[in-house]
């Protein structure tokens, strides 16, 4: 679809829904998967201590081919598309109160976007007013000093529109890179029948483009209702989330109880934030202070029932193929406790919404920019919960402690 204005208030009735494609035959799907990436070259850095290398998987060439049917969505709540985009790109703060619930708004839209580009990350742009935006804000707050509430303001507006002027829905031309795959129409939950697979692919480039750019993937497809992403020319609307940050990452707090992760430069100051799932009641993540030993882009998976944890009836180790869409995501930011690492995820939407299995989970594209930002011997700082629950977990500025950096060896 076309958009030839930004500020055009064409009614637009349908979008799309993302629904997996269903595949019947193992072997169709295994012939169209290998290892494929949306992210930048891997880093020089060795894989995760003590797991092997994953084995070289020359990618399949895949053909353009029409998109698979979709379900029929119902529009973005009461605004005809590009009406949404124009006031999105338009937004001024107000004093009125963002939307609770699943209602995409326009100025949160903005609000996200300038949010990802100051990098305090509200992790998917979606345009849903939520807990990890009221977090995001927090976080910038402590970045410029601004009194930390987590809650927007017009002085902290200003501020924020201040760090960038572009427009935060743009339009992109699907190219053949994009289109070129391979994909997995299906990936498998179980663990035996992922591991037969060669690669933890893509679904499709709609879920490809959606975590290039940040997004859900179903707002994006609503963003373009009627969009076949299969189709190499087709302009599409998406979100402009801006420059990486290059500021290296000295320190690094993962703080629990506002499910947060902190990076610091050299003289102590927050220069990323994300949200984060940290471990879980049943598994809990590491506490005390930790160190980067190692980095991987695109590692291969290892499971190993009796050490960590086990998953349905799989009691035999097994090997899961590197991918997006592999347990640990994208990235592999290995500990020198062993097991334990900061990771990504191949379900970005459900970020601070469920538990990990005792490591800190990052959307994909969040911890792809962190990988690039720390080194082996980085301190990782596990906060405990220090606020009772009534209080809040934004109350009070972070700040990196006095424990002095440690080198780790290879």
């Amino acid at each position: 679809m076309a958009h030839t204005s930004l500020k055009a208030a064409t009614v637009i009735a349908l979008a799309l829904v993302a629904t997996a494609t269903q595949a019947t035959e193992r072997d169709a799907i295994a012939g169209m998967i290998a290892q494929n990436s949306a992210f930048e070259p891997p880093l020089a850095a060795p894989p995760p201590v003590m797991e092997p290398s994953a084995p070289a998987v020359a990618p399949a060439p895949r053909a353009a081919r029409p998109a698979a049917p979709r379900a029929a969505a119902t529009p973005i709540d009461s605004y005809p598309v590009d009406l949404l985009i124009a006031l999105a790109n338009d937004a001024v703060f107000t004093s009125d109160p963002y939307p609770r619930g699943q209602h995409s708004d326009p100025r949160m839209i903005k609000l996200q976007v300038l949010l990802d580009r100051a990098h305090a990350s509200p992790g998917v742009i979606d345009g849903i007013n939520g807990g990890n935006v009221a977090k995001a804000i927090a976080a910038f707050e402590m970045m410029v000093g601004h009194p930390i509430d987590g809650v927007m303001d017009a002085e902290l507006w200003a501020k924020l529109e201040a760090t960038s002027t572009e427009p935060v829905l743009v339009p992109y031309v699907i190219t053949d890179k994009d289109v070129a795959g391979p994909f997995v129409p299906v990936m498998p939950d179980d663990y035996a029948e992922q591991a037969l697979l060669p690669g933890s692919s893509y679904r499709d480039p709609a879920e490809m483009l959606a975590e290039r750019f940040h997004m859900d993937e179903n707002f994006l497809r609503r963003l373009n209702p009627g969009v076949d992403f299969f189709a190499v020319g087709s302009e599409i609307m998406v979100a402009n989330p801006g420059r990486k940050q290059t500021v290296k990452v000295a320190s690094i707090v993962a703080d629990k109880g506002r499910k947060q992760l902190f990076g610091f430069d050299a003289d102590g100051k927050i220069v990323v934030a994300y949200p984060a799932t940290i471990g879980s009641s049943d598994l809990p993540s590491p506490t005390g202070v930790h160190a980067v030993k190692a980095i991987a882009i695109n590692p291969e998976y290892w499971y190993r029932p009796k050490v960590n944890f086990q998953q349905g009836n799989n009691t035999k180790a097994l090997r899961l193929p590197p991918g997006p869409n592999a347990p640990v995501g994208a990235v592999w930011i290995g500990l020198d406790k062993p097991t334990y690492g900061l990771h990504g995820t191949p379900e970005p939407s459900r970020i601070d919404k469920t538990n990990s299995h005792g490591c800190v989970r990052l959307t994909n594209w969040d911890a792809d920019e962190l990988a690039h930002l720390v080194a082996p011997g980085v301190v990782v700082d596990f906060r405990e919960p220090e606020l009772a629950p009534a209080q809040t977990a934004e109350s009070e500025p972070l700040t990196t402690g006095t424990t002095p950096a440690r080198t780790v060896p290879y």
